[in-house]
């Protein structure tokens, strides 16, 4: 079995000590450090070498989106899920575009707080389902009168390809995908892995990302 190595990086002592409770129960996953705030959070990644930071979007002097930044931009190989104490945090779109893999409410189950963490060191992203519908509300709706056009910097994909990439914004799972396009969900996995390949992204938050900023997915409000 893999163990994965995990660094807690939150302001609050008492946060890191439950989280660190529900994560020692577990025998595939050791807790390899602890920060107090965003810089140590960078040099611990740095030093420790984890799998995965479970990094606290808000703490005094560098928060969790410019930690990321840096974490991100120094090719260290960990993966970074951001923790918030709310459901719709302005941040969110901040972090996600700084290179975070996930995003969690901090107050939603033990058990998805350890699934997360697992799905993101195998090197998917994984989004909290509450974040994500309140996320895609906010900033990624498509027209609903309209198809909209497909932006020159998007060229590259296939029509199947979009399909997907529209599907993604709309927070949809492979499974879903797979029922909705009505195709098999090794082929949605194929259309998926060849939009990362092509952009080179890291992961499916990125292919999203990707989509708000050339405009196939358009702000609330818009179209």
């Amino acid at each position: 079995m893999t163990t994965i190595r995990v660094l807690l990086v939150d302001d609050q002592p008492m946060i890191r000590t439950g989280f660190r409770m529900i994560l020692e129960t577990e025998p595939d996953i050791i807790v390899v450090g602890e920060a107090g705030d965003g810089q140590a959070g960078v040099e611990d990644t740095r030093a420790l070498q984890p799998d995965v930071v479970l990094m606290d979007i808000r703490m005094p002097g560098l928060d969790g989106v410019e930690a990321t930044r840096r974490i991100v931009d120094a090719g260290l190989a960990a993966r970074v899920i951001i923790l918030t104490t709310f459901d719709l945090d302005e941040h969110v779109l901040d972090a996600l575009r700084a290179g975070a893999s996930g995003f969690l409410v901090k107050d939603g189950p033990a058990d998805s707080l350890v699934e997360a963490i697992r799905v993101v060191a195998s090197g998917e992203a994984v989004i909290a389902p509450r974040v994500t519908r309140r996320l895609l509300d906010r900033f990624a709706q498509l027209p609903e009168d309209t198809e909209p056009t497909v932006p020159r910097t998007l060229d590259a994909l296939t029509g199947r390809e979009l399909d997907v990439l529209r599907a993604l914004t709309r927070g949809l799972s492979n499974a879903e995908i797979a029922a909705d396009l009505v195709v098999s969900e090794a082929t949605v996995k194929t259309h998926v892995a060849h939009i990362l390949e092509k952009f080179d992204l890291r992961d499916r938050v990125q292919a999203v990302i990707l989509a708000y900023d050339t405009g196939l997915a358009l702000p609330a409000g818009r179209g």
